[in-house]
């Protein structure tokens, strides 16, 4: 387990030369920003390790079992999986703090995420969560078609996740009033000196080189499956983003789940307006999401396995 000196973190700027371009390796890189990630961090680890050569975790002021979960798999998985502890008080996205503070300081969560970035070793890299269990087969294959290309991508490859929830029965499904999680903010990507992240005044942005393309579906979304549904760390009683008190008090009015059997049938209309007509990326993005859903989705069975956590 890799170990970062207070000194290193707490005076840390990110400078696009930090991704030493020229020193990076052939190969897939994927990379973690985590606070109290205990849940589900260790099944998210296990379910990626077989498909990338390296996933790098910086993680923030926890103050559940993340950091000794981090060190036990270090001892398993050796140089393969290297922890970094960021020390400063980072402000949480959405917040004023995070509006108002640089993207290069040490208190930012831009800063945060490109000091994960540069600590990646490959030529291509990936943005996971600590609440993203791998659907095998897809990212399998979409890893497959990445080294196929000797690392060399022509587009930014996005995927997206199904959200899990259980409802107040205990049932476990598709969270009904949004099944989908992720149209364009995860994805890999070829390092470039253009290739990191940005201030937005509600969240980190990233600054992407090359187009946008969706790909498939690549994990489950166990957010809503945490005891605080994933909420806990958007610092809602302290003045954080406003739009995530707002989606807590939406999903905890309607908690309904659905069969992915049911969420087919929840397809919009005019989904294969996506291939005939140009909409703006975000749109297309959306809509082709529901085009390979609809082709080729996830099943049931395989949503329950998922879920036997």
């Amino acid at each position: 387990m890799s170990v970062s000196t207070a000194s290193e973190t707490e005076t840390y700027s990110f400078r696009p030369d930090d991704l030493d371009i020229a020193g990076r390796f052939p190969g897939i890189g994927a990379f973690m920003r985590v606070k109290n990630g205990a849940d589900f961090i260790e099944a998210t680890i296990r379910s990626h390790m077989p498909h990338v050569d390296e996933i790098v975790i910086v993680h923030n002021q926890c103050t559940d079992a993340t950091p000794a979960i981090l060190a036990r798999l270090g001892g398993e998985f050796g140089n393969r999986l290297r922890a970094f502890h960021y020390q400063p008080k980072v402000f949480a996205p959405g917040s004023d703090g995070h509006a108002g503070e640089p993207a290069n300081s040490p208190s930012s969560f831009v800063n945060q995420s490109n000091f994960a970035l540069a600590r990646t070793s490959f030529q291509v890299a990936v943005k996971i969560d600590d609440d993203h269990l791998a659907m095998d087969g897809r990212l399998a294959a979409l890893t497959a078609r990445i080294r196929a290309a000797a690392y060399r991508l022509e587009r930014t490859l996005c995927f997206s996740g199904i959200n899990l929830a259980r409802d107040e029965a205990g049932r476990i499904g598709a969270l009904a009033a949004e099944p989908f999680v992720g149209a364009g903010d995860h994805f890999f990507f070829e390092v470039t000196p253009q290739t990191y992240f940005i201030h937005h005044p509600r969240f980190e942005d990233f600054q992407h080189a090359k187009p946008r393309v969706f790909t498939d579906f690549a994990y489950w979304h166990l957010k809503f499956l945490k005891p605080d549904f994933g909420f806990g760390n958007r610092d809602l009683a302290g003045g954080g983003n406003p739009r995530f008190a707002r989606k807590q008090s939406v999903f905890l009015a309607d908690r309904r789940v659905l069969s992915l059997a049911d969420v087919r049938r929840k397809a919009p209309p005019l989904v294969d307006l996506a291939a005939v007509l140009p909409l703006p990326e975000k749109a297309r993005l959306k809509l082709d999401r529901w085009r390979r859903f609809l082709a080729s989705p996830p099943t049931d069975r395989e949503m329950q396995e998922a879920s036997r956590l």
